[in-house]
């Protein structure tokens, strides 16, 4: 049974819109393209590359499969932990628009969401990686499908841009099982679901108010 992971960077703000480059996801008239650059090191290095190593495939919407496949295609050398992985395991994108993927080996999902994720979750042992893909990672989250949460968080406010979390976001509570801390303020997170958030209601207890101020 394959378990659905998703690794992302994010904003304090929880912004994942266009980390890698100015040009890169300018939709909405996004202007902070490249955001992410200032944070990279080889301690997140590191930490990507253990992740990779990981993989069992990789599962894209389809925006960033077409960025994905502009580029680490043309990367060299095959000894690449990252490259690789993306260039040889099979990669499924979730999109009902795309009409031909040229970067094998790849399968097109065109139908339901969930049942494509169940599908795909038997097929495979290993861990099935997203990565960035903002629109499929709230669908995935909205159908309560990612397993793992892994999450780059990075010292910055953008103020703007696709989030993680949109409003609207089902409610869903997350247990935290492992923290970083990486280069230049980058804070590594994994979080994993816990169900419905629980609630309850903070209470002054006698005695316990605040200090009285003397008179002036």
């Amino acid at each position: 049974m394959g378990t659905l992971t998703i690794a992302t960077f994010v904003t304090l703000d929880g912004v994942m819109q266009a980390p890698g480059g100015p040009e890169e996801y300018r939709d909405g008239g996004f202007e902070h393209g490249g955001w992410s650059f200032p944070y990279a090191g080889e301690a997140g290095r590191a930490v990507v590359e253990e992740a990779f190593s990981r993989a069992d495939c990789f599962l894209l919407g389809r925006r960033t499969y077409e960025i994905f496949a502009a580029s680490w295609p043309n990367f060299p050398g095959d000894d690449d932990p990252v490259a690789s992985r993306l260039n040889t395991l099979p990669k499924y994108v979730a999109s009902t628009t795309l009409t031909e993927a040229s970067w094998q080996p790849t399968t097109i999902l065109r139908g339901d969401l969930g049942a494509e994720v169940a599908d795909l979750k038997q097929r495979h042992d290993g861990e099935i990686q997203v990565h960035g893909s903002a629109s499929l990672a709230q669908a995935l989250h909205g159908r309560g499908l990612i397993d793992e949460y892994r999450l780059f968080i990075e010292p910055v406010v953008l103020g703007t841009g696709k989030r993680l979390f949109e409003p609207g976001a089902t409610p869903t509570a997350l247990q935290l099982v492992e923290t970083r801390p990486l280069d230049r303020g980058v804070l590594f997170a994994v979080y994993r679901p816990a169900g419905a958030p629980t609630y309850g209601e903070f209470q002054m207890e006698e005695g316990l108010g605040l200090p009285e101020q003397p008179d002036t």
